[in-house]
């Protein structure tokens, strides 16, 4: 399936080197041939033709196969006899699985305590005997230390997840198979990207047969280390990345994939959540299928690039990646669907507290579909509301222009990640109790008793005075809380944070917690 090289400029030894790889890839064993779709609801929203490759329906519902088999297929007598090993969260353990079933290839794949049951049942049901599963970690990080000590104590062969010539060459193949499926002209493809694997295949495969053709990674604004490394000009690592696409949640990008990314790749897009949440959305809506947050990253980026596009022009196409979705995880992205299409408004609006204000405020709002009202009476002066409302797109600034002229002070807090994930779920109000109160973020691991065995971390003395959590379905729990710390301990409660392990972010200071919630 390889088609002709155009003219190009001269590739370096590393992409000749993958070229090599890629005609003796053996990956349709197991992976198959996945289809080329159109979206043309989106299409036709965007004025630009869309076309969606849909990995999402290999057998084990991600691309991970392909590199996974290709890397395994190509095993010595030897290091098939050993066995392999692997770490991963999912989608990667299920493609080593399957391969390790089909090439009666012993492995031992090692995901951390927090990866969803879900996917630890697929890797024993798609593996069967060729598999043993360890969970050991609360994160890939621990996961993967784990898979280096047992792959030095029994002598196993490692089956990275994207930094190996073999596996790239294997991810490499979805480039083949679109430039046979669409071989008329193409504006730009938009590659999901976590370590780089699947990105660096593609946009080395697609420059050497179609320069013309832009290449474009997308990263999430809280998971961008390609981004970054692109930047400085040399992998570099992060401390923390944010979770909720777990399938890209990589603190380093391989040095294969680095080299090959800078050499070939275009450009990069970074977007948020809620534009993530939004192309889920928009792919049900033009398929019916269903992807993991990973899998509708592409299309999150398209759609970002689409909106700086003369109209029509030549078609975009995003790789969907996978589909391995936690269905609790369902709840929150309809609700952040909404707000990634900017249809979704949310602000906190100050009004006279006083017989009527409400009546006279919601008739402000006319005709507008009002999505959510929380209030409380808080002092004798003001009450403060927080309130989502369906806008049209671009009614956003329309409207908090049009309730400051009406006299209510108002905050637009539409983009701001703490009020969407937790202030919104919170009613009360200012309480006179609440002295020397500081407000936190923190991050834990999701899994029976988490939550229980943080709260045992916190110091008995200090009294916590507000709390919101909210399961979403995802390996990682948030947790808001107000915590009454004595000035004279201060110090004490730095030392505390510090030693605790979990992520945080202090947040005393947000605009909207001093609006509605602080009693300063």
């Amino acid at each position: 399936m390889t088609p002709s090289p155009s003219t190009a400029a001269p590739m370096s030894e590393l992409s000749d080197q993958l070229q090599q790889r890629l005609e003796q890839a053996q990956v349709y064993e197991a992976a198959r041939v996945t289809p080329l779709d159109h979206l043309p609801l989106l299409g036709s929203r965007l004025g630009q033709p869309v076309r969606l490759k849909r990995e999402d329906t290999q057998p084990v519902f991600s691309f991970k196969l392909r590199g996974a088999y290709n890397k395994m297929a190509g095993l010595n007598t030897e290091e098939r006899r050993r066995g392999v090993i692997a770490a991963s969260a999912g989608n990667h353990a299920q493609g080593v699985a399957l391969a390790a079933a089909r090439l009666g290839i012993q492995a031992v794949i090692v995901m951390p305590v927090t990866a969803p049951q879900v996917k630890v049942d697929a890797v024993h049901r798609l593996g069967g005997k060729c598999v043993e599963v360890v969970l050991s970690g609360d994160s890939y990080s621990d996961a993967q230390a784990t898979a280096e000590h047992l792959r030095q104590q029994r002598g196993l062969t490692f089956v990275h997840p994207f930094d190996d010539l073999d596996v790239i060459a294997g991810q490499a193949t979805v480039a083949l198979e679109l430039l046979e499926q669409h071989p008329g002209p193409l504006h730009a493809v938009f590659v999901p990207v976590g370590g780089g694997g699947l990105l660096a295949g593609i946009a080395a495969t697609l420059k050497r047969h179609r320069p013309e053709i832009k290449v474009i990674g997308v990263q999430t604004v809280d998971s961008d280390a390609m981004v970054r490394s692109l930047e400085a000009g040399h992998p570099v690592s992060m401390a923390d990345v944010g979770l909720f696409s777990d399938g890209t949640a990589v603190k380093r990008v391989g040095d294969l994939t680095f080299a090959l990314c800078r050499e070939h790749v275009d450009a990069m897009i970074r977007v948020d959540t809620d534009e993530v949440c939004a192309a889920i959305k928009d792919m049900f809506e033009d398929t019916r299928c269903i992807p993991e947050p990973a899998g509708a990253l592409a299309l999150a980026g398209l759609k970002q690039y689409a909106a700086g596009l003369p109209s029509p022009g030549e078609p975009l196409l995003a790789i969907c990646s996978g589909a391995n979705l936690n269905f609790d995880r369902l709840r929150f992205v309809a609700e952040r669907a909404e707000l990634g299409e900017q249809r979704e408004a949310v602000y906190v609006v100050t009004i006279p507290e006083r017989r009527g204000s409400l009546q006279r405020f919601c008739r402000l709002l006319g005709e507008q579909a009002i999505t959510e009202f929380n209030y409380r009476i808080a002092d004798a002066g003001d009450a403060r509301i927080f309130v989502g409302v369906r806008t049209a797109q671009g009614g956003r600034q329309v409207l908090l222009q049009t309730l400051r002229d009406a006299g209510y002070p108002s905050l637009d807090l539409s983009q701001d990640e703490l009020a969407k994930l937790h202030l919104r779920h919170l009613v009360g109000g200012r309480s006179p109790l609440a002295h020397d109160e500081s407000l936190y973020r923190f991050e834990f691991p999701e899994r029976p008793g988490a939550l229980a065995r943080f709260l045992e971390h916190m110091h008995p003395h200090w009294n916590i005075s507000l709390f919101h959590y909210r399961n979403h379905g995802a390996d990682y729990g948030r947790v808001l809380i107000g915590l009454q710390v004595p000035p004279e301990e201060k110090n004490q409660f730095q030392v505390f944070l510090q030693q605790l392990g979990y992520p945080w972010s202090d947040e005393s200071g947000h605009p909207a917690y001093r609006e509605l919630l602080c009693s300063a």
